[in-house]
């Protein structure tokens, strides 16, 4: 656990001291207080030990402990948690002061991170917190000039925050379409930490792995951040933040939520103590080589011209708003010390956000930066006193995603509950993207009067062959390009994932022959930038991930296949990762027949390569039968070999192990879907160890089926539930359990 958010032992005297500073407020500051912490203590008190803070309550006669639990088994946590506070806050203010004593006074036994952070908002900030409600709710008072130009700022602002456009779907017959934001916006899930660490392995696998992890861990762990709190008191810096990092995996939502974030406050819904929020796109300021903090806000809101000494008279009013930190082409320097001092001075684009951040200009304002992780392990992030990452949707929340894209709750569930059952494409769910994409794929097979069952997807690599043989059905006017346009569209995608390069100029157009007026790379590809400058990018980085190993089988070259096979997986960071299953599962032909019909047959030597090239390392690298040997590295091993489908494969591999040992070793949902097909290809599997693995009950659901055929199986310290019996029950009770010790 973080050293932070160890809890410390209460004394009466300080639980006193809090209920006595509680007791001096009136009861419309407790509703404040309430309403502001509603959330959070729904959250604290669905998360922690629901009969410890009923018996606090019960001692403190505020309510019936029997009645709560009964009513906590028919209405389930999150039902129960709402209604619980709801109640106390109905009996008056002597119950909330109860409820707020009861929880200080389990703090020491129960350090959770945003009960720390709650207790310690209320404590340090004192009648200053009812001020800053205050503020956040009813703003700033203007005089009447700053009013209007306020107004005039707000409507612009609503002009290009309220419709949420959503991508053409293929296969599909309305046309892109667009949305109100409050219709179709679905709360995402933000968590502190307190930096980005280096990875070692892809990064949508990665937070894929850690969300799953955080599903099962968040009791202890993670500090949960309502994004409309970001600016709130932060426990970790002990102080209100100023300027705030926000990190995410591509199509988590980044752009999503600071969208949604203005728009808000262009509604009086969010944040009203900014009087003014500039927001820009990092993206559209890649053409800037100089300027000043005037001309960079002119640019964007010309309207301001005669207002803006005023409004830097008190910066503490102002809020930017950076997004996409890693789209940008100037290196943001957070350790320099060239700093700006002066709104009117010309400097770099890096140098002013610098200057920003640290607070040597306008300094009182606020800032907000988002940016994927991988770009934000690389910076110094000491001078943010907020560093948040987006872990995207939760399970509920993936529902809804299904529920507002189909429209239709028979082909919602339909939907659902086959990607439910499908790990290896649920895991990936929490990005809003993927979830877009699985939909899109899901509703051509899910059709009204026919089902196509053949297409429906078990891989992440035949997901995306589906996808794209969707857009080749449905845009594709004149067939007989389609390949050379994919082919020269391909080596420029196969280049930027090897130099990790995002944004192409239209020199990368021109180097790789690409065509990019042609209409079908719209359904690819997005711009950004204005006239000379413009840049363009993959939509997603999966996309141009795919389209990277596609391009192997329709152009095939011995020497650039192996230098690339070879390239990628020496990639520390493990950004080849996505590449490397990607060019396995095309080397099933059953997978790649479906875009064979529009591109014609593909290089049945790219298969060979890779299939040999698979073999070969899995030989020298892997050996899942000793402890000693780096288990993440086997478990991508045995994830590329899961998207080749092929078990002829996998038995030879595997050979004659018949072992595998993941003691200690952290398996996320996952890696045990995975692990499942290795199982399954293994013939007399002798022992299964996954002792201290963490797999809980989801982990075991996605593996049951198989474990009857070991030996000897370890389950032991995994955190299994009464209710994880069944499983076990299951595999014991199988008729052709071979189990002969189980621990």
């Amino acid at each position: 656990m973080d050293e932070e958010f160890r809890g410390r032992v209460v004394t009466n005297e300080e639980l006193e001291l809090f209920c006595m500073q509680l007791a001096e407020y009136e009861m419309h500051h407790h509703c404040s207080l309430y309403k502001y912490f509603f959330n959070d203590l729904v959250y604290i008190v669905e998360t922690l030990d629901s009969t410890r803070i009923l018996s606090e309550l019960n001692y403190r006669n505020i309510v019936d402990m029997e009645y709560y639990v009964s009513l906590k088994k028919q209405c389930g946590d999150s039902v129960f948690s709402v209604m619980l506070i709801q109640d106390i806050f109905d009996l008056g203010k002597e119950a909330v002061i109860g409820l707020w004593g009861s929880l200080f006074a389990i703090q020491n036994d129960y350090p959770h991170p945003n009960l720390l952070g709650v207790l310690d908002e209320i404590s340090r900030l004192g009648p200053l917190l009812l001020d800053q409600i205050n503020l956040d709710e009813n703003g700033v008072a203007l005089p009447k000039d700053l009013k209007d130009i306020q107004d005039v700022h707000r409507q612009n602002l609503l002009g290009k925050t309220q419709q949420l456009v959503e991508h053409q779907a293929p296969g599909l017959s309305h046309p892109q379409q667009s949305f109100q934001i409050s219709d179709r916006y679905l709360d995402l899930i933000v968590v502190s930490t307190k930096q980005f660490r280096t990875r070692n392995q892809h990064e949508v696998i990665d937070t894929g792995g850690v969300h799953e992890h955080y599903l099962q861990a968040t009791h202890i762990k993670l500090e949960r951040i309502s994004p409309n709190k970001l600016f709130r008191w932060c426990h970790r810096s002990s102080c209100l933040p100023h300027s705030v990092l926000v990190g995410g995996v591509p199509g988590v939502g980044k752009t999503t939520l600071m969208q949604k974030f203005v728009f808000d406050w262009v509604r009086g819904e969010l944040y009203q103590r900014f009087s003014f929020v500039f927001f820009f796109k990092f993206r559209m300021l890649n053409d800037i080589k100089e300027l000043s903090l005037v001309d960079l806000i002119l640019k964007e809101y010309p309207y301001l011209t005669t207002k803006l000494e005023t409004l830097f008279s008190d910066p503490a009013n102002l809020l930017f708003i950076f997004d996409g930190l890693d789209e940008s082409v100037q290196q943001m320097d957070f350790r320099s010390e060239r700093l700006c001092t002066s709104p009117q001075i010309q400097e770099s684009l890096s140098v002013l956000v610098v200057s920003l951040v640290k607070q040597s200009l306008l300094k009182g304002c606020y800032i907000l930066i988002t940016s994927r992780p991988t770009k934000l392990a690389l910076i110094e992030t000491k001078n943010f006193q907020r560093v948040s990452e987006i872990m995207g949707f939760f399970p509920k929340e993936r529902k809804l995603y299904f529920d507002k894209f189909f429209l239709d709750e028979k082909k919602s569930e339909m939907a659902f509950n086959y990607v439910r059952e499908n790990g290896i494409l649920y895991t990936f769910c929490y990005i809003p993207s993927y979830c877009w994409i699985l939909c899109t794929v899901l509703s051509t097979c899910f059709k009204p009067q026919e089902m196509y069952f053949e297409l429906l997807p078990k891989t992440v690599t035949q997901l995306f062959v589906t996808f794209f043989a969707n857009i080749l059905t449905n845009h594709s006017r004149d067939t007989s390009q389609v390949p050379a346009l994919l082919t020269s569209l391909g080596w420029m995608a196969e280049y930027g994932v090897m130099e990790h390069v995002l944004g192409f100029e239209s020199c990368n157009l021109k180097t790789f022959g690409v065509n990019y007026s042609s209409q079908l790379l719209s359904n690819f590809m997005v711009e950004s930038g204005q006239g000379p400058n413009v840049t363009v990018s993959f939509f997603h980085l999966t996309i141009q991930e795919f389209l990277a190993a596609l391009v192997h089988y329709l152009d095939y070259s011995h020497e650039k296949l192996q230098e690339s096979l070879d390239k990628a997986r020496r990639f520390e960071d493990g950004r080849g990762e996505m590449f490397l299953r990607f060019l396995c599962g095309l080397s099933d032909s059953n997978t790649r027949a479906v875009l064979q019909k529009h591109l014609g047959n593909f290089s049945p030597k790219t298969s060979v390569d890779v299939i040999n090239w698979l073999s070969n390392t899995f030989s020298m690298n892997v050996r899942p039968d000793r402890e000693s040997d780096d288990k993440r590295k086997i478990l991508n091993m045995f994830a590329s070999l899961f998207e080749s489908r092929n078990r002829a494969l996998v038995a030879h591999c595997l050979g004659a192990n018949k072992k595998f040992q993941f003691p200690e070793f952290h398996l996320a949902p996952l890696d045990c879907t995975v692990l499942a097909f290795i199982l399954e290809c293994c013939r007399d599997p002798e022992l299964v160890d996954l002792d201290t693995c963490f797999i809980q009950t989801e982990g075991l659901e996605r593996l049951y089926t198989i474990l009857h055929n070991v030996v000897e199986l370890r389950l032991t310290n995994n955190d299994l539930k009464d209710t994880d019996m069944k499983f076990i029950y299951r595999i014991l009770t199988n008729p052709a359990c071979k189990i002969q010790n189980l621990r």
